[in-house]
């Protein structure tokens, strides 16, 4: 199958606030998951549009079709290196603090939204299975 990716490695945010709106794009049209994207208010939202539109690009790029005959395929986020650093506290401690890192990766592939649908009616009719 025809596919087309953008990734992003070493975003400067945590996985697990990139992962909540990664969730919001996954498996709609590529023009409704930007439209998701540019009105949601999170701060990762931005970044994951900006991925979101690399693999668009990409997908216009080998013929795959334009915005609005493309799916979000696959969409994930995996966590980078985390720097690890020491903020003071009080009587001479230090307290440890994480900043995380994210590797996105967005997966856009042409709609075969009809081929979908005729897979599931015919496994409708099955019995024991």
């Amino acid at each position: 199958m025809a596919e087309a990716r953008a990734l992003l490695r070493y975003a400067k945010l945590s996985p697990q606030k990139a992962r909540l709106v990664v969730d919001l794009i996954r498996g709609k049209k590529a023009g409704e998951a930007l439209t998701i994207l540019k009105f949601s208010m999170q701060r990762p939202a931005r970044i994951v549009g900006k991925v979101l539109r690399s693999a668009v690009a990409n997908a216009e790029q080998k013929d795959l079709g334009d915005v609005d005959a493309l799916r979000v395929s696959r969409a994930f986020v995996d966590g980078g290196p985390v720097q690890k650093r020491f903020q003071a506290r009080a009587m001479g401690r230090g307290a440890p603090i994480k900043k995380r890192t994210s590797h996105i990766t967005v997966v856009v592939s042409p709609d075969d939204s009809g081929v979908v649908s005729r897979i599931r009616s015919s496994s409708k009719g099955r019995k024991g299975a």
